[in-house]
């Protein structure tokens, strides 16, 4: 992982963790992420959504592992020696979230972030908080709170509390 990081000299700004999927980079706020681990064996769970790749063990909590590409609706790859998972804390809930590859950790100001485009749809614009530009390079910033609807946290809540 390169670390990079830019100041912008504002106070208002504020850190990224930028992670690929794809040719893409995403940002996701650096204050939910608790680590980034090698892609461990991840056991899959019956009736689970299609997005949720299966749980891990992580030093005795069972940790929901979500597969991204699939939650984006992108080309499912095979796993590289750069996949990753990024562990998020998120609130009162640990989840993993399965990534190409961490790119850097960036500061970006408010000048720096642009609104989404308008052709975004609706469902995607929740989670969306917008584009990070630093001069020719973007990155799309995610809302990784809002990733997932307390429905799908619950039911996966559920499956996790069932095996544990």
């Amino acid at each position: 992982m390169t670390t990079t990081t830019l100041v912008s000299g504002e106070k208002g700004a504020q850190e990224y963790l930028i992670f690929c999927l794809g040719n893409e980079e995403y940002g996701i706020d650096i204050l939910n992420v608790q680590e980034i681990r090698g892609c461990d064996k991840v056991t899959r769970v019956p009736n689970a959504p299609d997005f949720l790749l299966g749980v891990t063990n992580l030093r005795g909590v069972i940790v929901p592992i979500v597969d991204l590409r699939v939650r984006f609706n992108l080309p499912v790859g095979a796993q590289e020696q750069d996949t990753v998972v990024i562990v998020l804390n998120l609130n009162t809930r640990i989840v993993g979230m399965v990534v190409d590859g961490v790119a850097d950790v960036l500061s970006l100001s408010r000048e720096q972030i642009k609104p989404t485009p308008d052709i975004t749809s609706a469902l995607s614009s929740r989670y969306l908080l917008g584009l990070g530009v630093i001069d020719h390079r973007m990155m799309i910033l995610v809302n990784i709170e809002k990733l997932l609807s307390r429905e799908e946290l619950d039911e996966m809540d559920a499956l996790t509390d069932a095996l544990w």
